[in-house]
């Protein structure tokens, strides 16, 4: 069970790390809401010949919970993306890595206030090896730059988008008893829906950059990759683990992001990169072990 958690959670983030890459191709070739707005319609799209079924056999069960699943495609779906994106246009890259770190954080403690779930000594610590990993990343290997940030309204924005994500995360323990084909296309409606007003926003703006060739190309992989197949592992993973212990791989999306942009991109590889995700992974290795004892 834990292996397939694993492997599940792994190639989430390695989806969710070349979504990182892909927002940087996309620049020029396509706006940010409008590519939030398609990634969700291609979503619904590739969804509806796979769950349309299941949803309809799950409706009564979706029906009672509508709130609550409206609410998780909200959070999880849409305004973790608008805000990142927004955020990027007014503070760093290395600000945003950064405050992502704090996602596993923020599940730990939303776990203990709302449902009194209790940490391991060894998992705090596994924890904070995965925080200096992303750190170390952020940082291009100089943790003293860390000391010269500073914080303005991308970087207050982009903690509620932190909060949003830790939020889906922790509220996936009461999803209903459905199949998860219903489940994420119903997610993905809901994530479409609240799309909308955004993507109004970006026309009525004058912003909108409507996607040329590569653009289509970045959209396609965001809807497909970073959000349909990535979010079913995520599910899945939070299902067999749990949200404290799955959280902790977000910590994986900048290390992956950063090689891959090194193989895509073709950005130059460093011995702090290889560091970090020594770190990271490490973590997450003292943080399962432990995690993995408790569950006995």
């Amino acid at each position: 069970m834990h292996r397939a958690a694993y492997l599940m959670l792994l190639s989430t983030m390695l989806l969710w790390g070349g979504n990182s890459v892909a927002g940087k191709l996309a620049v020029g070739h396509v706006s940010p809401m409008t590519l939030v707005f398609l990634r969700w319609v291609m979503a619904v799209l590739i969804l509806l010949p796979i769950g349309w079924r299941a949803l309809r056999e799950d409706w009564p069960q979706l029906r009672k919970h509508w709130r609550l699943v409206a609410a998780l495609g909200a959070c999880g779906f849409t305004f973790f993306n608008v805000i990142f994106y927004t955020a990027l246009n007014y503070t760093t890259a290395i600000n945003v890595s950064i405050e992502q770190a704090a996602i596993p954080i923020v599940i730990i403690l939303a776990n203990f206030v709302l449902f009194r779930l209790r940490v391991r000594p060894l998992q705090i610590v596994g924890v904070a090896l995965t925080v200096i990993g992303v750190a170390l990343t952020a940082s291009h290997g100089d943790l003293g730059q860390l000391l010269k940030l500073q914080l303005n309204f991308g970087d207050a924005i982009m903690l509620v988008a932190v909060l949003c994500y830790s939020l889906y995360s922790v509220g996936l323990r009461l999803k209903p008893a459905i199949r998860w084909q219903s489940l994420m296309l119903a997610l993905s409606i809901a994530a479409l829906l609240i799309s909308v007003p955004f993507f109004v926003w970006e026309i009525v703006a004058g912003r909108v950059v409507v996607p040329d060739a590569p653009g289509w190309a970045l959209t396609l992989y965001t809807a497909l990759g970073a959000s349909v197949i990535s979010q079913i592992l995520y599910i899945k993973g939070n299902e067999l683990i749990g949200a404290n212990r799955a959280g902790l791989f977000i910590n994986l999306v900048p290390i992956f992001g950063t090689l891959l942009s090194v193989l895509i991109i073709g950005e130059q590889f460093h011995l702090y990169q290889a560091l970090a995700l020594a770190l990271v992974l490490g973590g997450i290795g003292l943080a399962e072990y432990s995690g993995s004892r408790a569950a006995l």
